[in-house]
């Protein structure tokens, strides 16, 4: 059992080691990121948060389900380096036997950077586009996307050169790691999940996303 000043607290610097041996300890129900080898003690979900993530993860598991090779998850403990365990609302990625540069751990967790990450900003705004883009970078993600919720904007960050990327003129944000991951910034902010899904089928009707299908199948370890 964690003593009371043994607890894990926002503002407190740890390496990633020793924060994951006292998390462990963590009643079931705490949540907390180590971010730039800073603890970020999360609070508690509102239901704007929590109905965008949902939304969000419906188009990943979608894409997830045309893709052999890929894996989709939410508030997944990701062990990334020496100074961050943070715990992305959405991610998706390639999984390890297909030639992703992330693994699988013994007991569970995710182990390096995977593909691309998603989080829904309400009120962290700061660590969301700050420090989490950082060390983001830093890890080697390839792309991240921030869905505002304060200025009702999707953002796309391109990490492998760090800048922002702007959608097509329909407001369709084309993911380049993923090809065939079409996003309407327009159908996610109004939750209309019909919209979103019927312009992500087109996405992977492309022959870009029959190409990568193919490419991963290639790829897969015996």
């Amino acid at each position: 059992m964690v003593t009371q000043s043994q607890r894990l607290q926002s503002g407190q610097w740890l390496s990633r080691k020793e924060y994951h041996v006292i998390y462990e300890q963590m009643p079931e129900d705490f949540r907390a990121e180590l971010v730039g080898g800073i603890v970020y003690v999360e609070t508690r979900t509102k239901v704007q948060h929590g109905a965008n993530c949902v939304l969000f993860g419906v188009a990943l598991l979608t894409y997830e389900n045309a893709t052999l090779g890929t894996e989709s998850s939410s508030c997944t403990t990701v062990l990334l380096d020496e100074f961050n365990e943070p715990e992305p609302d959405l991610l998706l990625r390639i999984c390890p036997e297909f030639g992703g540069q992330s693994t699988t751990t013994a007991d569970d967790y995710l182990q390096g950077p995977p593909e691309l990450i998603v989080e829904v900003s309400v009120s962290s705004q700061s660590i969301d586009f700050g420090a989490k883009h950082r060390e983001y970078v830093a890890a080697g993600l390839k792309e991240y996307l921030v869905l505002n919720l304060q200025d009702r904007r999707l953002h796309w960050f391109d990490l492998t050169s760090d800048r922002e990327l702007s959608p097509e003129a329909d407001g369709v944000y084309r993911i380049r790691t993923f090809p065939g991951l079409w996003i309407d910034s327009t159908a996610l902010l109004a939750r209309d999940l019909r919209r979103l899904l019927t312009v992500l089928d087109i996405g992977l009707a492309t022959p870009e996303h029959a190409a990568f299908v193919t490419q991963l199948a290639a790829a897969k370890k015996p």
